[in-house]
């Protein structure tokens, strides 16, 4: 009996030794795998659950992300469609009766009193200002008053004269040979036709077209620096060529229009649009201008760039218009102000 019970008890412990705790790794082990086992599972229904929530909460899923930016390309490829031809015609004419009212007063910035005077000064305005010129021509036509006058004249005399507007020997030649043709060929008088106009020396189709509208009241279109410049900037034209601009800038607008349209366009060149700095943050048909932003747009900073009246400057012309608005422009050092 004693070996007997001694000998179940060592069967019980070797029993109970079998039945003894695993290591801690191998639990380990296995209790992760168990876990691992379960979490697709969790992962699978949290994946379910997902859309259900996000549509009860109203939020987009990511499906729904490149129609929202579909939609969010539009209004720029709307805004960088072409502007048709008509739509240019009505922004054009637009900006016409825009500058009408900023510049009622708006006229040719010459000093003349009769076509003769008008003529001469608009060919000495090349490559310089008509202030220089308005500050040169009351000596000149106080020695030469008339066409026979001029054309008999010395040419260093006549050189001096003009000295200040710059190129002087070639205009001293240009106004001397115009005033013979005028003695010569149209009884002194300066004719009204453009065909006449332009076979005379030194002048082309601007300056006859400055003497047409202004002298005889013939409609014409002044293609100068500053009109060239803004009706490239308004998108009028696209050419650099002036008897292209002119043809394509007449077909915008009626012909009666065409003279008053050139001032007030150069009127704007020289006191707003500048060339090099334009005042865009104090120019009054800023909203019509598709160059907006070429220039200073701050509004204090472009109101110290405005030029003339506008600036608060005295204008171009010794003896202005009695409508304009600004003060008269000084006389050159030692030279009289022509007479009125």
């Amino acid at each position: 009996m004693g070996e007997q019970g001694a000998s179940k008890r060592t069967n019980a412990a070797k029993r109970t030794g079998n039945a003894a705790p695993k290591p801690a790794a191998e639990a380990d082990t296995k209790a992760a795998t168990r876990a691992s086992a379960k979490a697709p599972k969790a992962s699978a229904a949290t994946s379910k659950v997902a859309p259900k929530t996000a549509a009860k909460t109203g939020e987009k899923t990511p499906k729904t992300t490149p129609k929202t930016d579909a939609k969010a390309s539009k209004p720029a490829a709307k805004a960088s469609k072409p502007e048709s031809r008509l739509g240019m015609v009505r922004r054009a004419r637009k900006i016409n009766r825009e500058l009408a009212e900023v510049y009622p007063y708006a006229h040719p910035e010459l000093d003349f009193r009769n076509p003769f005077e008008l003529l001469v000064a608009t060919v000495l305005s090349a490559q310089t200002t008509d202030l220089r010129v308005n500050q040169t021509t009351p000596a000149l036509f106080a020695a030469y008053p008339t066409p026979e006058d001029l054309a008999a004249a010395v040419p260093e005399e006549v050189e001096e004269l003009i000295r200040p507007t710059g190129f002087f020997r070639a205009k001293t030649k240009s106004i001397m040979g115009l005033a013979a043709a005028l003695r010569d060929d149209f009884g002194g008088e300066v004719p009204g036709r453009l065909e006449d106009l332009v076979k005379l020396p030194g002048v082309g189709r601007k300056t006859a077209f400055v003497v047409l509208g202004n002298a005889f009241g013939v409609p014409g279109i002044t293609v100068d620096t500053h009109f060239m410049r803004l009706a490239r900037r308004w998108k009028w034209t696209e050419s650099d060529d002036p008897v292209k601009i002119e043809a394509e800038v007449a077909e915008i607008f009626p012909k009666s229009e065409w003279t008053m349209l050139s001032h007030r366009v150069i009127f704007h060149g020289r006191r707003i649009c500048h060339a090099r700095k334009p005042a865009c943050g104090a120019c009054p048909i800023a909203p019509l201008c598709p160059a907006y932003g070429e220039g200073e747009t701050d509004p204090e900073k472009a109101r110290k760039l405005l030029k003339y009246e506008k600036g608060g400057f005295p204008g171009q012309r010794l003896n202005p218009p009695p409508d304009y608005p600004g003060r008269p422009a000084a006389p050159a050092p030692g030279v009289a102000p022509g007479a009125e």
